[in-house]
């Protein structure tokens, strides 16, 4: 028996950016999915008209598909509040963008997708609209009431961030014994759960460089990260470090861990996008549904071109896709 097609909804995050041409990149591709658009019917017209590419857009019914023809789109209708203009992100779109986020969710944990695949949106847009946001992560977490890890993928090294989107100098107060146990395990978990490793080696990199020098450089490694490494390898967690972060990355230690946990943002991730940013994957650990994203921003200055590479949104459907079938071969 042929099996079903994964069904993914597929938001096109802020509407003056480059996502609803990735869609239409996406959908005029092979790809083996039932991609299900969420989003707005015009703005996806208007991208295919930026593309040069004819896709036929059919409302979802919410029916399973066995084969998808290439520029074929499900469409589940969003409406935008005004209409875009490229490069020019509009407040007035805000609750739009936040509806598709909803509608991705709530459908993905009502059992109408198999997973969630977002293109990028402008976090300055939604609180210039007076709507406090931080990001799809801290979103999707909220509106699933669950405890998440920000993951970064490509096909050679995944990086989990500790804190995500927060300024420098937040950074040191908010790693917290709690926090780092509470990452550790639910980045353990889902090594195993979604990656199927049945002993995850975590390397954990230090805060301070050099890892604090034995406390000369900084008291963080000492006083948080070595006592929640150690009671967690006592709980028979395969856990490397504190490593420094200048020497964590190179050939020589890759083989000894299956996954990095980064304290913050910008710690590992330069190293990540610089060595394939087209083969990045976002991906959110911890909910209760199978969350990919591109890794890159809005590209501003190239929407309404339609140049936009679609590259790290298929690489972003192609990992749900992966994630999917993992969870149905166990179920």
């Amino acid at each position: 028996m042929d099996a079903c097609l994964p069904r993914l909804a597929v938001t096109a995050g802020e509407p003056a950016g480059v996502g609803a041409e990735l869609l239409i990149r996406l959908a005029a591709s092979s790809l083996a999915a039932d991609l299900v658009a969420v989003t707005d019917r015009d703005l996806l017209e208007r991208a295919a008209a930026r593309c040069d590419t004819r896709i036929e857009l059919v409302d979802d019914d919410g029916s399973t598909q066995l084969h998808r023809r290439p520029g074929t789109l499900r469409l589940r209708q969003v409406p935008l509040a005004v209409a875009e203009v490229p490069g020019q992100p509009d407040p007035r779109n805000a609750r739009h963008v936040l509806a598709t986020l909803t509608e991705a969710a709530d459908g993905c944990m009502a059992g109408r997708y198999d997973a969630v695949v977002t293109a990028p949106l402008q976090k300055s847009a939604i609180n210039d609209a007076g709507i406090r946001f931080s990001g799809h992560t801290e979103f999707f977490a909220e509106r699933s009431r669950a405890d998440v890890v920000m993951m970064l993928a490509s096909p050679d090294l995944r990086v989990a961030l500790a804190t995500t989107h927060l300024p420098l100098a937040a950074v040191s107060t908010a790693i917290t014994r709690e926090l780092l146990t509470r990452t550790l395990r639910i980045v353990h978990a889902e090594l195993r759960r979604k990656f199927g490793i049945d002993e995850p080696r975590i390397a954990v990199l230090g805060l301070n460089p050099h890892a604090g020098e034995s406390g000369h450089l900084g008291r963080e490694e000492i006083d948080t990260l070595i006592p929640v490494m150690d009671a967690l390898r006592a709980e028979g967690m395969l856990l490397l470090g504190p490593l420094p972060a200048d020497t964590a990355f190179v050939p020589a230690q890759r083989p000894h861990y299956d996954a990095v946990l980064a304290m913050y943002h910008d710690q590992a991730l330069p190293v990540l996008k610089s060595e394939a940013f087209d083969r990045t994957v976002n991906l959110t650990l911890g909910l209760p549904f199978i969350r990919t994203s591109v890794d890159h921003g809005t590209a501003l200055d190239l929407a309404g071109s339609g140049r936009a590479d679609p590259a790290s949104l298929i690489a972003a459907a192609r990992m749900a896709m992966e994630l999917v079938a993992r969870r149905k071969s166990v179920i």
